[in-house]
């Protein structure tokens, strides 16, 4: 039973830039706060970006910011994050997820949804 899908991975240049979408599948995610992680091969998965029910709240990770936006489109059901000015650091998994207070996507311990919900993730490569 899928709940969370992203998609806008792919193959992109240094300096390039990518939208990467989570949509919610028969979920609804104008409910949730949502977060957006990254994981590559060999290193932990690594928490970028969160967006809260509230979409005036929103988080940034340091290695991200000022490079990245978060936004929600309720109507579509659907989680963005617009990644800018991108580095091949930047290659590697990325999967969003639902984040109760956007504590996971901090590293903070926390309240919790009763369960979480995560995306297949999609590949992104920054490679020239």
């Amino acid at each position: 039973q899928v709940h969370l899908v992203e998609s806008g991975g792919g193959l992109v240049q240094p300096g390039g830039s990518l939208r990467l979408s989570c949509e919610g599948s028969e979920f609804r995610l104008d409910l949730y706060a949502i977060g957006w992680f990254r994981q590559a091969p060999g290193k932990e998965r690594e928490g970028l970006s969160c967006i809260k029910v509230d979409p005036t709240f929103t988080y940034y990770a340091d290695s991200v910011k000022g490079r990245v936006t978060i936004s929600r489109d309720n109507a579509k059901n659907t989680i963005y994050l617009d990644m800018n000015n991108l580095k091949p650091d930047d290659t590697a998994v990325y999967s969003c997820a639902t984040d109760y207070g956007c504590f996971q996507t901090q590293g903070l311990g926390g309240p919790k949804y009763r369960e979480d919900y995560w995306g297949q993730g999609t590949q992104v490569t920054v490679s020239s």
